[in-house]
């Protein structure tokens, strides 16, 4: 989740279709004790999302903006996709209703959600504070990616012309050699982080860019929003070793790096920034040990 964004118009579009798309659903908006409406925004802004009452009981309706002519990518039809490829044995909110309208150059659709009771993890998809997570937890969480990681698709949640042209560029601190192409590929969640974990009861939300990557990309994607808690990121490494702990989940690590460098740029993240570079050099460090450099 990000923060509400910058630029009120944006702020107050979005709210008035949140309304729209209340009344497309026959929903109504749920407010805590004081009459304060809970939000969860999207970057930039172009999701918002809110907790409803909706014709199947509590629910979680999100509004995902558009223009006009993007409506056919994958971001847009990636909660759709996901309800009817990705097995039931991955825990994620069951999309109960899907509504979509046009207004000038925008496009708008709203997805109706079961609500998830115990909410998620962080706030944020950097942690703020150590999560509480059982053996039972990490097991589902294991089994779920599993799971995911056998979905044949033919979405892409990270391209083979990105790694090319990326992981040169922001990896250069580390010297030359960086390899670009994965040692495998399975299909993932794509955007696995602390704001789209739920806990104690796990679920995986926001499903939008799940697709093929690199294999142990989700692992190496949870690890580095962890780095700045040396004790998750440990119980990270420890609990989901089999995607990590393998040539292939090196690899998924210094794609994750690259990813989250790049997007620093945007003025996302800063706090990772000394983490990650400390933790590529540690991973290119055990990769150049084992004879990977240069293959």
């Amino acid at each position: 989740m990000s923060s509400e964004p910058d630029d009120p118009e944006v702020a107050a579009r979005m709210r008035r279709a949140h309304t729209v798309a209340c009344g497309f659903l026959g929903a109504v908006l749920d407010a805590r004790p004081g009459g304060v409406t809970q939000e969860a925004w999207g970057w930039r802004g172009r999701t918002l999302g809110r907790p409803v009452t909706g014709p199947y009981g509590p629910a979680w309706l999100r509004v995902v903006r558009s223009p006009v002519g993007r409506t056919s990518g994958k971001l847009w039809m990636g909660p759709e996709d996901a309800e009817q490829l990705v097995p039931q044995q991955v825990p994620r909110p069951c999309l109960r209703l899907v509504r979509q309208w046009t207004k000038g150059e925008e496009a708008y659709k709203a997805e109706l959600y079961d609500l998830v009771v115990d909410g998620t993890l962080s706030s944020t998809p950097v942690l703020a504070a150590p999560p509480r997570l059982t053996t039972a937890w990490w097991d589902g969480l294991r089994k779920a990616l599993d799971h995911l990681s056998a979905v044949r698709t033919d979405r892409t949640a990270v391209r083979r012309a990105y790694l090319d042209r990326a992981m040169p560029k922001y990896l250069a601190f580390l010297g030359s050699g960086v390899p670009t192409t994965p040692p495998a590929w399975s299909t993932a969640h794509g955007d696995l982080h602390w704001a789209n974990l739920a806990g104690p009861e796990l679920g995986i939300l926001d499903w939008e860019g799940w697709g093929t990557a690199p294999a142990g990309y989700d692992a190496a994607l949870l690890h580095a929003y962890s780095l700045t808690m040396p004790e998750t990121a440990e119980r990270v490494r420890r609990e989901l070793s089999t995607g990590l702990d393998s040539d292939a989940g090196r690899f998924a690590e210094l794609v994750v790096i690259t990813e989250l460098l790049q997007s620093a740029e945007r003025g996302d993240n800063l706090e990772l920034v000394p983490a990650l570079r400390r933790r590529a050099e540690e991973v290119w460090h055990r990769m150049t040990a084992d004879g990977v450099a240069g293959r």
